[in-house]
């Protein structure tokens, strides 16, 4: 018998342990119980502190693995934005292969990324042996273009569903932003998506400019996108509520970032069912401002984790996600929420069955967080 001790211990059912423990004989679990009753119970088991936590793997719920060999940036979101266009020579094949090497290296559970390259989705749809979802990145912010715009992503689409194998990634959808995707073609892609069943992955409420843009066409990123809009007018909406008029969270998209909303339209989010993947480390790097986590707990909105991109994030790891949000969020917080949020919001971000680990599970079932750190690993 040997017993491991975290500051929390999550099986992936129920509340997690702050204080936990997992007895092992041999290669099995024999038992999971607070750390005070692993040693009254078994006084002779040697006890390993391993850290912050003891858990299923967590989920790296969004990336953007055709990015990573973008060069890091730090500065305004509208900056960003420059930078990735002046760099789109480095998106493709080859930097989603990287991106791909570095994930599987911290060992997430599945991952859910963000594809612009026709022939990095290609690969990673016929992969073998990953989890998770690649979504196709659509980007077209002229209603003239709605049209043309459509029919060019079923076609694609349809050439990628012919790729999907059982062992392998699911194909999804992300209409960009609210901002870069006209109002009748993200529409017409919502529809799309629940008759096809397709995951739906959008980033909203992002920068601060972005509620700016949306509520009187001012600021810096409608300066940045006006020569992109065509005839697109402000609706006067936040972009979360301008996406529930449209009906596009009928579909329950996930909604990455989340940073600029209010009550009302953490209660819209709410009522839809969506999850919010939360990604602290490039919400800081670009400026974009701290997501309300107590709102979004208060209400039940189901949160998860994802790194974002090689250009606004120093790694690939998850964990260090969580640990920037421990860093930033503190006491509104609590280890065992962020671990949950990593672990089973993750995987219901991108429709997966929640992993679980009990008594006569296999040891290799244990993802061993060490003491979290927003630092990446030397």
């Amino acid at each position: 018998m040997r017993i491991l001790s975290a500051e929390v211990v999550y099986t992936g059912l129920g509340t997690p342990i702050r204080g936990g423990a997992v007895v092992l004989q041999g290669e099995r679990v024999a038992a999971i119980l607070s750390r005070e009753d692993a040693r009254r119970f078994y006084p002779e088991a040697p006890v390993t502190d391993v850290g912050f936590a003891i858990s299923p793997p967590p989920v790296n719920a969004h990336t953007h693995l055709d990015l990573s060999s973008l060069p890091p940036f730090r500065g305004p979101y509208e900056d960003f934005v420059r930078h990735v266009i002046r760099h789109k020579r480095a998106r493709g094949v080859a930097a989603a292969d990287a991106g791909l090497a570095e994930l599987q290296r911290a060992a997430p559970l599945a991952f859910g990324d963000i594809v612009a390259d026709e022939a990095a989705m290609r690969k990673l749809l016929q992969t073998p042996g990953l989890r998770g979802v690649a979504y196709w990145e659509v980007f077209a912010p002229d209603p003239a273009e709605a049209e043309a715009a459509f029919s060019e992503t079923v076609a694609r689409l349809r050439a990628f569903r012919r790729l999907e194998r059982p062992d392998g990634l699911k194909l999804g959808l992300s209409p960009h932003t609210p901002h870069t995707v006209s109002a009748p073609l993200l529409q017409r892609l919502t529809r799309l998506a629940i008759a096809e069943r397709l995951p739906l992955q959008i980033h909203v409420a992002e920068s601060p400019a972005e509620a700016a843009l949306h509520r009187d066409g001012s600021g810096p990123l409608f300066e940045l996108m006006r020569p992109f809009l065509g005839d697109w007018r402000p609706s006067g909406l936040s972009p979360v509520q301008y996406l529930a008029r449209l009906g596009v969270l009928e579909a329950r998209p996930t909604l990455v970032h989340m940073v600029h909303v209010g009550e009302e339209d953490v209660r819209t989010v709410a009522k839809a069912g969506c999850t919010v993947v939360h990604c602290p480390r490039s919400n800081e790097a670009l400026r974009c401002g701290r997501l309300p986590w107590e709102l979004l707990a208060k209400h039940s909105v189901e949160v998860a984790f994802g790194t974002d991109s090689k250009g606004s994030a120093p790694d690939l790891d998850v964990t260090r996600e969580v640990a920037a949000a421990r860093a930033l969020h503190g006491a509104k917080a609590s280890p065992i929420a962020l671990v949950r949020a990593a672990v089973k919001g993750g995987s219901r971000a991108l429709g997966l069955t929640p992993p679980r680990f009990g008594r006569g599970s296999p040891a290799r079932a244990l993802y061993v967080w060490q003491t979290p750190s927003a630092e990446p690993r030397v």
